[in-house]
């Protein structure tokens, strides 16, 4: 997916690209690189508070690859060969959460702290932008001694997981889901038993305690600190009055947590050390499923896991592809018919995305199906196109289809590489979900050159077409448009009214000198779960207007490299940066209602029965608004974004919902580390006297 420029360049770090400079000195002479000690000092300052988060205070990576060291070094790409080029990204594109922000005197000071760890000598001139040019940047040669002597900072294997039992779950709780639990969990009044609800994704709950006439005395009862600050975008599942979450990965460690749903009192933690690994957007992980008496999750290291739901107790793990390439996974799986279905992220790499289906009781895969179709691409570029599946695809059980969305084509915005329309790239796709065999897709945007991807979850539910109930699934892609197709056939029934702003020349190609264009590359709609009501039948989308200027700068193409042929930037002099909470009338394609708040929107929507919605801001406001009006009735400030999707559930007759506020890496919103869990006082709920 390309999720944008907040994560384009820092897709994979602040200095995803310096990967390929490969600052590597082949003499003594070479190594004096033309910059002072007084600038690599400053450069270190700016480093701890713009880079020190991705790629840690070793530069040793994290969320963002090593900039010392082994890999650092081998890692090559020919358009960054002086530190020149390299100062020129790093100002216009750098750091991803807030891109162009650094000056060029501060970019030459990172670029001068960068030299200083791999390797170059100070000299008595300072670095400067018409003389970096001149500073080259070998490709060849050993690895560069780095200022703590150590070559290779970068962590090669995982130490293994560690647990933390802190009290056993009642022997009468049944944290054990069925097939036929998963089926029904639409009509589930307590559980959350999946990420989207239910196997449609409609992210839609029956609970009727809390309403529009109660919902302003919503409190909290519960702030659940996981002590991992970073992006955090879990959506938790509840079993029987146990809650499962996923952290973010923090110095190459996750947790999966196990939490009594009233309190958040920890019942265990597992908390998983990952390898080595390459990211776009920020080190988030989207959340756990749970079935079969087991906790199924991924990790950014590409790895498939199964825990033991009573005791956190891991059963197996499986590699599912290669961190080396640029494989990430970020995804909730998908289980269904005792298969775990994935996807996966890296959009800005140059590799081939897929969805595939592994044997939950064993983790033996059982199908892949590859999403880049030779036909459509020019000459072999389909090897290497891009196509990923980033969010938890819907399931169709009556038609045996699993049901996702797509992301853009490799690399982003330059496309004469790979000429074609691409498939099956930014489309909405059907798969059967015993054999991965490809039933039919909708392809939104065709050779997409805009990052215009689809990486919202597709949504399932039935629309009226001249008369007749069809059944359909849906799709909020970053282009701008609500699409719905035949869910049988694929075929478009209608897409909807633009819900954000567009400009009339968002189909232009991108220019090496740039063009001002909406949407932005993060949409549209972002990564962020839709809501569907069946009770109003609209679908509830969190949008935004990002004016950004396009351009092409191609890359050359290496194994495990950065490849976006592109930069986004934030227009500065004319910005526009609001969000778009939007009802879209499905059985017209119709905008029923629109509000704008003040940031972007991105996490996720939760709708009720009662015809309420709760989302999330940039700003840690936490809202609830009436479905049928749009006008906000509550809210509540947590500190950090709220930007993960809501859920809600019953535990004792009583109704609670629940929210991560951790922020989001790649729009630049406060970080945190909670979980929070509401609920209404007693009096409130309690019946009324007879």
């Amino acid at each position: 997916m390309t999720l944008g420029v907040f994560h384009r360049a820092m897709r994979g770090g602040m200095f995803a690209l310096l990967l390929g400079a490969g600052m590597v000195a082949t003499s003594t002479a070479a190594r004096a690189a033309g910059y002072t000690s007084a600038q690599a000092t400053s450069g270190a300052t700016l480093y701890a508070v713009k880079c020190l988060q991705c790629h840690g205070a070793n530069l040793q990576g994290g969320a963002g690859p090593a900039l010392v060291g082994s890999a650092f070094q081998t890692s090559m790409n020919g358009s960054y060969t002086d530190a020149g080029k390299l100062e020129d990204f790093i100002h216009r594109q750098m750091p991803a959460n807030a891109p162009g922000s650094l000056s060029p005197q501060q970019a030459l000071a990172v670029t001068a702290y960068l030299l200083d760890r791999n390797g170059f000598h100070a000299g008595s001139s300072a670095l400067t932008v018409a003389g970096a040019g001149s500073v080259k940047l070998a490709r060849s040669g050993g690895a560069p001694k780095t200022a703590s002597g150590d070559a290779n900072l970068e962590i090669v294997r995982a130490a293994p997981a560690t647990r933390h039992v802190f009290a056993a779950l009642p022997a009468t709780t049944n944290v054990t889901i069925s097939d036929d639990m998963l089926n029904a969990a639409g009509s589930d009044t307590n559980d959350w038993i999946m990420g989207g609800h239910t196997y449609a994704n409609d992210r839609y709950a029956t609970l009727d305690q809390i309403t529009p006439e109660n919902v302003a005395s919503l409190a909290p009862v519960a702030i659940v600190q996981t002590g991992y600050t970073a992006s955090f975008e879990t959506s938790p599942v509840v079993v029987d009055g146990v809650m499962y979450a996923t952290t973010p990965t923090v110095n190459n460690q996750m947790k999966v947590m196990a939490l009594d749903a009233t309190s958040g009192a920890r019942i265990w933690e597992t908390t998983e050390n990952l390898g080595t690994f390459k990211v776009c957007c920020g080190p988030v992980n989207r959340g756990a499923a749970v079935a079969y008496g087991m906790v199924y999750f991924l990790t950014l290291d590409d790895r498939l896991i199964a825990l033991d739901a009573r005791t956190g107790e891991q059963k197996w793990s499986t590699s599912v592809a290669a961190p080396g390439a640029g494989y990430s996974e970020t995804m909730t799986p998908t289980v269904v018919d005792g298969n775990v279905i994935i996807g996966s992220a890296g959009g800005e790499w140059a590799i081939r995305g897929f969805v595939a289906s592994y044997d939950a009781q064993t983790g033996k895969q059982r199908w892949r199906w590859n999403s880049t179709d030779p036909n459509s691409f020019a000459n072999k570029s389909w090897k290497s196109g891009g196509g990923m599946v980033w969010t938890t695809p819907a399931v169709d059980t009556q038609r045996g289809l699993v049901i996702f969305s797509t992301g853009n084509p490799n690399p982003d915005l330059a496309g004469g590489g790979r000429k074609g329309d691409n498939l099956y790239t930014d489309s909405i796709v059907a798969l059967d979900v015993k054999t991965g065999t490809l039933k039919w897709y909708y392809q939104e945007v065709k050779h997409d050159v805009w990052d215009y991807d689809a990486v919202s979850p597709v949504v399932l539910f039935d629309v009226n077409v001249n008369g007749t109930s069809v059944p359909a699934a849906g799709e909020a892609g970053k282009v701008g448009w609500f699409f719905i197709v035949d869910r049988a056939t694929g075929k478009l029934i209608r897409k909807s009214d633009p819900y954000v702003l567009m400009s009339k020349n968002m189909f232009s190609t991108p220019t090496k000198a740039g063009i001002v264009m909406l949407p932005g590359a993060n949409g549209g709609s972002e990564w962020s779960p839709a809501a569907y009501s069946p009770k109003t039948r609209d679908v509830y989308v969190m949008g935004m207007d990002q004016r950004m200027l396009f351009t092409t700068q191609p890359d050359t193409s290496a194994a495990g490299q950065l490849r976006l042929g592109s930069a986004f930037t934030n227009v500065q002099k004319d910005p526009l940066q609001d969000g778009r909470f939007v009802a879209i009338d499905t059985d017209t394609g119709k905008i029923a209602w629109t509000v704008i708040t003040p940031q972007p929107l991105i996490g996720g929507v939760l709708a009720t029965s009662t015809n309420l919605l709760f989302m999330g801001e940039g700003n840690g406001d936490f809202d609830a608004f009436d479905a049928v009006t749009g006008k906000k009735l509550w809210h509540y400030n947590l500190g950090a974004g709220v930007n993960a999707p809501p859920i809600t559930y019953m535990v004792n007759g009583q109704q609670y919902v629940a929210v991560a506020a951790g922020g989001s890496f790649q729009m630049n919103y406060p970080l945190g580390d909670a979980i929070a869990i509401f609920k209404l006082p007693s009096a409130t709920t309690a019946p009324a006297p007879k």
